[in-house]
């Protein structure tokens, strides 16, 4: 099969790769329909991460082409979302609704599903089957549910948006836009977005955005504080991982508030003696995608959300490099892969 191989930095091939099999019982491989390329796919193609010839991937959504003999929910032929970590979803751990760190966790990205085919292990956990046929809308979100969605979902579940609250969104890339897209369906009655990018921001106003902050540091945190009469947000999304989205994050954010932070940290150093005068709630780290698969699925199934219009650009596999090319530029939000 082909699939999408990084051997270096900026360095992305399209290569032959060995068509997967069965490995465990629990195991089942899938036909990958669509992938993407994700933003932290770009922290190692920049070089902020070491790679040397690594599979890519870790968003898929597919048909079902074999299954191990341990795997009952899920069937072949069986149109498929998963999240891009595999979870048995039995664990205590799982149970609590933190299935992005089972304790048997499988990193996704490991095996990569920007290719034909994919392996994904603990099927009965991770995936979850679609119904019906969805149309060509409805594929395109149904991709984004499997991280970039679900994982907006996350820090704005994380962050405790509600109605009546007011929410800030650091990050304006797909994380930072489907975020926005969470708060307005969990009712948020004003969501605050920081972006410097035109057609971002009209993305971020179209999922429900009212207001655009394009200051940034201690000039966006008196942005923030001047729209909310001086106390700040409830709510704040991170979703970029910098040391400097995440200051941004705490110092938007009221005394009580909570910070939901999903964006991969990379030098991100907190002080102690400010974090403890900051005052706000932290929850994040990686999304537990799979506890909210259900419900995105049956919100995009029934057209009540639209989260796949964050594509932008569309390319088949054998132009992935094209595809990083592009996010890395910042030609394109978020690129959809077909085979």
């Amino acid at each position: 099969m082909r699939g999408v191989i990084m051997h270096s930095p900026g360095d992305v091939r399209i290569e032959e790769r060995p068509d997967p099999t069965i490995e465990q019982p629990t195991d089942a491989v899938i036909r990958v329909t669509a992938s993407c390329i994700c933003g932290s796919d770009l922290w190692p193609y920049r070089g902020a991460e070491s790679v040397e010839d690594a599979p890519m991937g870790h968003e898929y959504v597919g048909v079902v082409e074999q299954i191990g003999s341990a795997v009952k929910e899920i069937q072949v032929g069986d149109y498929v979302v998963g999240s891009f970590v595999a979870s048995d979803n039995t664990c205590e751990i799982c149970l609590a609704g933190f299935q992005s760190r089972c304790i048997h966790q499988v990193m996704i990205g490991a095996i990569g599903t920007q290719a034909e085919k994919a392996r994904i292990p603990l099927a009965d956990g991770t995936l979850v089957k679609v119904p019906g046929e969805p149309t060509e809308a409805q594929a395109k979100s149904l991709l984004a549910a499997s991280d970039v969605l679900g994982t907006g979902w996350f820090a704005a579940v994380a962050a405790e948006t509600g109605p009546g609250k007011t929410v800030a969104v650091v990050g304006d890339g797909a994380v930072g836009l489907l975020g926005i897209l969470a708060a307005k369906r969990l009712g948020a009655e004003r969501i605050i977005a920081f972006s410097r990018h035109a057609d971002r921001q009209a993305l971020a106003k179209q999922f429900g955005a009212t207001d655009i902050v394009e200051e940034r540091g201690e000039a966006g945190n008196a942005k923030i504080k001047e729209l909310t009469g001086g106390y700040g947000a409830h709510s704040t999304i991170e979703a970029v991982g910098t040391q400097e989205s995440m200051l941004q994050a705490i110092g938007s954010t009221r005394p009580g508030g909570h910070v939901g932070y999903v964006g991969v940290s990379h030098g991100v150093e907190l002080d102690g003696l400010d974090l403890f005068f900051a005052t706000v709630n932290l929850l994040g780290g990686p999304a537990p995608v799979r506890r909210f698969l259900p419900e995105l699925i049956d919100l995009i199934m029934t057209d009540q959300i639209d989260p796949g219009i964050v594509f932008d650009l569309s390319l088949p596999l054998d132009q992935a490099a094209e595809g990083y090319r592009a996010m890395d530029e910042r030609r394109a939000t978020k690129v959809l892969l077909t085979p």
